[in-house]
């Protein structure tokens, strides 16, 4: 099972006291940002200040899964970015704008020729329309490990603004394609995170998108402002309700008499194996995430 994802953090490269709060975050990962967070004049300075951070780190921070989010590879930053990131292993590198799969296998060759270990991973933004059109295609490449592909994560705000699409209090017009990357994920065998709340100050959209992303199959949230991390947390936490069910169903099928039975009957319900492998994946979901959160 993969390391929990509820909160993923945005934090810009170029903004030192950014970089050295986050140990202090409860977040369960950052992006370190040299994309849209930077300031074009900013981008020189960010790397080394990113390069800086990375090299600090020591055993204890890797509890935080770092991902580094590059510049588009079609614009004047996007190489250089790639190749220090590459240089620098965190676990990911989060590619902005791509549209189709050979964007994230051409990312991937460059990586193996440059000798970066596997372990680092490529996660995709999925932002614009011709993703989406792609999106089952960039999606399968997560079955091949070698294309290190391990996350799709939605820019929602592009996705709005290439699109026409408008949000306005809710997302209802922007809820279907964000279904189309829940499921293209869980086709390819990825995470999957939700977009940004741009208001940080409005704790109630943010406590909304967090639920709706949570019942729609997102595995976390991204985020803008630690003032958000909490909420996003509790989201993608499972509740003790949900735990309790689990374990009972867990319970239930653990029974002599149930031995390799396919369904059985528990309070009231009909439940088939395909509950129990559900609720075993909970539970140890949950289990990772009070190891993380101690």
């Amino acid at each position: 099972m993969s390391r929990p994802r509820r909160s993923v953090l945005y934090v810009p490269a170029s903004n030192e006291r950014a970089l050295a709060k986050i140990a202090t975050l409860s977040c369960d990962a950052v992006i370190l940002d040299l994309e849209d967070a930077v300031a074009p004049s900013e981008k020189p300075a960010a790397r080394e200040r990113l390069a800086a951070f990375m090299k600090s780190r020591t055993e204890r921070d890797d509890e935080t899964e770092i991902a580094i989010r590059i510049n588009p590879l079609s614009g004047e930053w996007g190489a250089e970015d790639l190749k220090l990131a590459g240089a620098l292993e965190p676990d990911a590198i989060l590619l902005p704008k791509v549209d189709t799969p050979r964007d994230m296998l051409e990312v991937g060759d460059a990586l193996d020729e440059a000798s970066v270990p596997h372990s680092v991973k490529l996660w995709a933004m999925i932002e614009t329309p011709r993703a989406l059109l792609n999106i089952g295609a960039i999606a399968e490449l997560g079955r091949d490990a070698a294309s290190r592909l391990a996350c799709l994560v939605a820019g929602s705000n592009d996705i709005a603004k290439e699109t026409g699409i408008r949000t306005g209090p809710d997302r209802r017009y922007l809820i279907p394609l964000l279904l189309q990357i829940v499921v293209a994920a869980r086709a390819g065998g990825l995470a999957a995170l939700d977009g940004v709340v741009n208001d940080f100050r409005d704790g109630e959209r943010l406590a909304r998108e967090c639920a709706e992303a949570a019942a729609i199959g997102f595995d976390g949230k991204t985020l803008i402002h630690p003032g958000q991390i909490a909420a996003a947390n509790e989201a993608f936490t499972p509740s003790k309700d949900m735990l309790d069910d689990a374990r009972a169903i867990v319970a239930a099928f653990a029974r002599p008499e149930n031995t390799g039975k396919g369904v059985i009957a528990l309070s009231g319900r009909m439940i088939e194996r395909l509950h129990l492998a559900e609720a075993e994946t909970l539970l140890a979901k949950a289990a990772m995430i009070e190891g993380r959160d101690e």
